[in-house]
């Protein structure tokens, strides 16, 4: 699964990113009566679940919908805020729906500016001469695989472990970029892309690619 596209200019700016996972894994609960054995946050414009976990929810994952109606930030249906409606008895039963979650465009300038700082340190502390900096970072839980062009824009992709073809994947996106966005007589280098064409070709790319990965992924089981 692809979890979400950067695209980074080389000052560090992000001049584009795309979530393609926050309405992918959801998992959805009713609870009859109060209280839920969650515990739940709405600090961050969003209702969090801040301590507890039940199956695959876990402390981070947020409220994307109250009985089965989507959410506006910390509001749920009829503009009721979602923290009053856990926590009033009169409002079970009760169905929330679970899920990652958007990321704020705040949060997003700030990650890829943190990204941008480290590629340039573990260029600088890289034991062999010329390194090109970060291609590829792992975790638990996902991994990320990132492409650098001539001219010091990133590109970056996240996605699970089950992933494959991700850097034949980057430098299709990167041929996305030249086609449709450079190539527009609007677009100003190194500014935010707003372009319907390169929008829907990378939706397409991402689609055959996952498409293609869980193929892969059947057969070799």
């Amino acid at each position: 699964m692809i979890y979400s596209v950067y695209i980074i200019n080389k000052a560090g700016g992000l001049i584009y990113d795309e979530d393609f996972s926050w309405n992918k894994n959801t998992e959805e609960h009713t609870w009859q009566q109060h209280p839920i054995p969650l515990v739940f946050t709405a600090d961050t414009g969003r209702v969090l679940v801040k301590f507890g976990e039940l199956n695959t929810i876990k402390p981070g994952y947020s409220v994307i919908a109250v009985n089965r109606q989507s959410v506006n930030g910390t509001m749920g249906p009829t503009d009721k805020p979602i923290m009053e409606m856990i926590n009033n008895p009169d409002c079970y039963p009760l169905s929330l729906t679970f899920g990652k979650g958007k990321v704020g465009a705040n949060e997003k300038l700030m990650l890829a500016s943190m990204f941008h700082s480290l590629y340039a340190i573990a260029s600088k502390i890289s034991p062999v001469e010329g390194s090109s900096g970060i291609q590829q970072l792992v975790t638990d839980e996902f991994s990320l695989h990132c492409f650098q062009t001539i001219t010091g824009v990133k590109f970056f992709v996240i996605v699970d472990h089950k992933q494959t073809a991700c850097e034949p994947l980057l430098h299709r996106i990167y041929e996305l970029y030249t086609d449709f966005v450079l190539k527009n007589p609007f677009y100003l280098i190194d500014m935010p892309i707003r372009c319907d064409l390169f929008d829907q070709n990378l939706r397409r790319v991402i689609e055959q690619v996952e498409r293609a990965s869980a193929y892969s992924s059947a057969t070799l089981a």
